[in-house]
């Protein structure tokens, strides 16, 4: 299960480049149910991802992952429908950049998009329940909640 909130985002955290980073790449099969390919450095995964309804103002998705051989992820890539996003996300965990304690264990995923989206900056953050979703604070450097906003779905994105 995926529980998450997605941000735009109001200005970059400090210090940026002392956190890890990876370049990512992915396309879409379908949306119903979601099949997304997506290259991670040099790590290939298929996704399949089931919207469910809820009434959290999280994103709640059942997710399932498998490994792809580059050669599956290339031959897919061909299939996707409308074109494939690249962005670099850097793993930023909030309590590095909050000390209060406020934000735990969580990680805010920070997607820098790239080529037709240049200049699009997105932030998620994963919960472990909805609760926890719903009572998130997030960080000045967050700008508005666009979690339920479709127009910042990468699907979306993508087509």
């Amino acid at each position: 299960m995926e529980i998450e909130r997605k941000y735009l985002v109001s200005a970059l955290p400090d210090g940026l480049d002392r956190f890890p980073r990876s370049e990512i790449e992915q396309g879409y099969l379908c949306t119903q149910p979601t099949l997304r390919i997506r290259r991670i450095d040099d790590r290939y995964v298929l996704t399949v991802k089931e919207h469910l309804r809820t009434e959290s103002s999280a994103i709640v998705n059942r997710e399932e992952e498998f490994a792809m051989a580059p050669d599956s992820y290339r031959h897919l890539r061909e299939k996707c429908d409308g074109r494939i996003i690249a962005k670099t996300r850097y793993k930023i965990p909030l309590s590095q950049l909050h000390p209060d304690g406020n934000h735990g264990e969580l990680v805010a995923e920070l997607d820098i998009f790239h080529g037709r989206h240049e200049g699009l900056l997105l932030v998620e953050v994963e919960f472990p329940d909805t609760a926890a979703a719903d009572d998130f604070v997030p960080p000045a450097w967050f700008g508005p909640d666009v979690s339920q906003d479709p127009r910042y779905r990468n699907s979306y994105l993508a087509s």
